[in-house]
């Protein structure tokens, strides 16, 4: 082993089998609740100049073919840094640490909005930002829909996850799965009533509900702090309501909320650059920037056996691709 890797952790890099709680903190993308529900099993722990790197993993078999490969939970859970850092250090290089010891055939890392601890990462997205340090910024179409709404009897309110009740949830949660079905959303993105009552237990939780004048959930979302930003995280329109757009009051309210608390409401991306769902998001927003992601090739002979005979979609891994 070269001098680099060893310095880089080496051998010492580990996978530990504690459901995420050495990278564990009051983020809520890497608090107890979320991780929790988003099944997470293992923590990677990279030694890394005097400290250590922590993420939280999803290990998982790899279908019929044998060995185990990782990933993220869903959201911007990112590597999360432990101990005092000798001083300044560039991003640690993924091809200097030597990740035998962990069995995995590959990991995939999603990261936070700051810059990425590990160099070598890739542009994965480009999310919306309404930043409250910048001037405001809203469509005029956009206004007019907010106030029509508002004059019609439309009204937002703004729970706190731990306190939002039984018909709340139900609510948010109808109109959540109707928007993932206009969507032709795949299967993993329906996670059901049991996901979000874990999730609400986190304190840095919110649900924003637009009421419809005759008092049903119109259109809601659920909303997180972490790691500097409010995250509109995930939301949905009631087909019912889906002409009159509250989700648009709904956003309106969010702007107001990460004022008072002083932080940037990352809105996400779409689905694809410049598709209708990022073109609703840049309407609020006064700022983009990219979001990045580690695609780490951990054993490269089983990568290139698992990959063979599957097309070059730029999926990663190749061989979880269609």
């Amino acid at each position: 082993m070269s001098d680099e890797r060893a310095a880089a952790g080496g051998a010492s890099v580990e996978l530990l089998a504690d459901r995420g709680a050495a990278a564990e903190s009051d983020e809520f993308f890497r608090s107890r609740p979320f991780l929790d529900a988003e099944g997470v099993t293992h923590t990677l722990r990279v030694p890394a100049g005097g400290m250590e790197l922590l993420a939280p993993l999803i290990v998982r078999e790899i279908p019929a073919e044998g060995g185990c490969d990782a990933v993220s939970p869903y959201g911007y859970p990112g590597v999360a840094a432990a101990g005092p850092p000798a001083g300044p250090a560039p991003p640690l290089d993924p091809a200097t640490i030597d990740f035998a010891s962990t069995g995995l055939v590959t990991i995939f890392l999603r990261h936070t909005l700051a810059e990425p601890p590990l160099s070598g990462t890739a542009a994965r997205n480009v999310v919306q930002i309404a930043d409250p340090a910048l001037a405001a910024k809203s469509r005029g179409s956009d206004r007019n829909q907010i106030n029509r709404n508002r004059r019609a009897g439309y009204a937002v309110e703004l729970v706190p996850g731990p306190d939002a009740d039984a018909g709340q949830r139900a609510g948010f949660l109808t109109a959540y799965e109707e928007t993932m079905r206009r969507a032709g959303a795949g299967e993993r993105y329906f996670f059901g009533a049991a996901y979000f009552d874990r999730i609400f237990e986190s304190p840095r939780s919110w649900l924003a509900i637009a009421r419809a004048p005759a008092g049903g959930v119109a259109a809601a979302s659920v909303v997180v702090h972490s790691d500097g930003f409010l995250h509109y995280y995930l939301s949905g329109t009631a087909d019912a309501h889906l002409g009159d757009s509250p989700m648009k009051n709904v956003v309106a309210a969010l702007i107001e909320l990460s004022a008072e608390r002083g932080v940037p409401l990352n809105l996400g991306g779409g689905l694809s650059r410049g598709d209708r769902l990022e073109e609703f998001k840049r309407g609020f927003a006064n700022r983009e920037q990219p979001w990045h992601v580690s695609e780490i090739v951990c054993d490269r002979a089983a990568y290139d056996r698992l990959s063979a005979g599957h097309p070059a979609s730029g999926f990663f891994p190749a061989y979880r691709g269609r």
